[in-house]
């Protein structure tokens, strides 16, 4: 079969979406946590990219084998960024030393805020979708993190009085502002360093957080409160523990993390708990997460990257070198099906370049069927994000509907597919392997995206919730 007849088959699939976007209006209530902050958006080209980095004296042999994770002085976010861009990777760096912050405000600025944070990027995705409420959680409130929720009645979080109210329109006058810097650069763009040119493979960003409320995991108690007794919460989506540091108390916040979400669950039995694993770059943090709230949740969302973190903090490094040296759909299977074992959660979603793949249980909540429904509807609501940029009203969400499957997902289909003798796949989208199902999807692809931020988070949620 060729690539053309691929392509209509699974234009036919997609075809699904307007549908699946209307089911998602009848879903009553929504919760997300636990971060959301502001971020500073800078895209930056090869040519910035190269002058920062001869203005902070750095050289050749410098930027060449960038070996670190995080920041040892404020002007390490030139190496941070220069490693991502370079590489075509995400990564999250954070740090407790307000003098990184003071460079990134005084040296870096901004172009653009826009609202940062998993919990706060999915709660306005999901209330422009018209889900009948959207619960946000907000350690920090002000006026400018009010500024960044989209003036929608559905998107609702607690005022300081510990009432729900309209999140656009809450002002905690006593609260502090969260900015977090996303500096993000494009595919193919490049800069010449002491003779040597380099390339970037792949639009991707650099974020350097400093965040001391995140960093903590301070929580909203009113929050806390709504969720500790039985309501109409028919999905949690879970994240925001990437800043923690284990020098910061970080295992303790995971355990106390752990607990209240035992709590949820005892007074919400129906309710489905995701869990997003973002870029950890703190090691025990890391397997803490792993090991304490990927078994309390349903469902698991990872991308390429966040699967090889896990996999070397399972002590399974060879894995973790094979993808990291081919980052390919039949390596990530692999991982995949591998971490669903381990974390001993019913349902996990990958989202890699090209291509979405879940590994279920067989009697997890949605049907495979229904899961793959879910995941194209995402495909379009990210795509659509990504070619639109900043999403403000419901038609920036669908502007990817009518557009086709990348090749370069169908060609990671299809080299799946072939692996794991399942010709089904690559039709269908749909298999069994070693009692688990199987859904994958080639997705849609925006050649030169003017967003790569939250595309993670959304794709992981609304693959969820639109698999009814």
């Amino acid at each position: 079969m060729d690539c053309k007849e691929l392509k209509n088959i699974w234009d036919e699939r997609y075809a699904v979406v307007p549908q699946q976007l209307e089911k998602l209006k009848t879903i009553n209530s929504v919760a997300t946590a636990f971060n959301t902050n502001i971020d500073a958006i800078y895209k930056i080209s090869g040519e910035q990219l190269k002058k920062i980095i001869t203005e902070n004296g750095f050289t050749l042999s410098d930027i060449e084998n960038i070996s670190l994770s995080g920041f040892r002085e404020p002007r390490d976010v030139v190496l941070g960024i220069a490693k991502c861009f370079c590489r075509g990777i995400a990564e999250e760096w954070v740090t407790e030393d307000i003098s990184v912050y003071n460079w990134l405000n005084d040296k870096i600025g901004y172009q653009r805020l826009q609202m940062g944070g998993q919990g706060g990027i999915i709660a306005n995705a999901l209330a422009l979708l018209q889900i009948g409420q959207v619960v946000a959680h907000t350690n920090s409130h002000p006026k400018l993190q009010a500024e960044q929720f989209l003036d929608l009645d559905n998107l609702l979080s607690f005022d300081e009085n510990g009432k729900l109210a309209k999140s656009v329109n809450i002002a905690r006058n006593n609260d502090i502002p969260l900015i977090h810097w996303i500096i993000e650069f494009d595919k193919n763009d490049t800069f010449t360093l002491e003779g040597k040119t380099f390339t970037c493979p792949k639009s991707n960003r650099f974020i350097a957080t400093y965040d001391p409320l995140n960093m903590n995991l301070v929580m909203n108690e009113d929050f806390i409160s709504y969720l500790s007794t039985p309501n109409n919460v028919e999905y949690l989506l879970l994240s925001g523990f990437n800043p923690l540091l284990e020098s910061n108390n970080g295992i303790a916040l995971v355990d106390n993390a752990a607990k209240i979400l035992e709590k949820w669950k005892t007074a919400n039995k129906d309710m489905i708990v995701h869990l997003e694993i973002a870029s950890t770059q703190d090691k025990a943090v890391r397997k803490a997460i792993a090991q304490k709230l990927a078994p309390l949740s349903h469902s698991v969302g990872l991308n390429e990257r966040e699967t090889i973190d896990l996999l070397e903090i399972m002590d399974k490094n060879d894995l973790a070198q094979v993808i990291e040296k081919d980052t390919s759909a039949c390596n990530l299977f692999d991982a995949v099906l591998y971490l669903i074992k381990e974390l001993r959660c019913q349902r996990i979603q990958l989202h890699m370049f090209g291509l979405y793949l879940t590994i279920q249980n067989k009697d997890f909540r949605y049907s495979a069927e229904q899961n793959l429904k879910g995941m194209v509807t995402a495909s379009v609501v990210s795509s659509s994000k990504a070619y639109n940029g900043e999403i403000t009203e419901y038609e920036h969400l669908t502007k990817a509907l009518g557009m086709s499957a990348s090749d370069i997902g169908l060609n990671e289909l299809k080299a799946l597919a072939d692996k794991l003798s399942k010709p089904e796949l690559l039709e269908k989208g749909i298999c069994e392997v070693d009692g688990y199902t199987v859904s994958a999807i080639p997705t849609i692809l925006v050649d030169k995206p003017k967003t790569l931020v939250g595309m993670g988070d959304t794709i992981s949620s609304v693959s969820l919730l639109a698999g009814l």
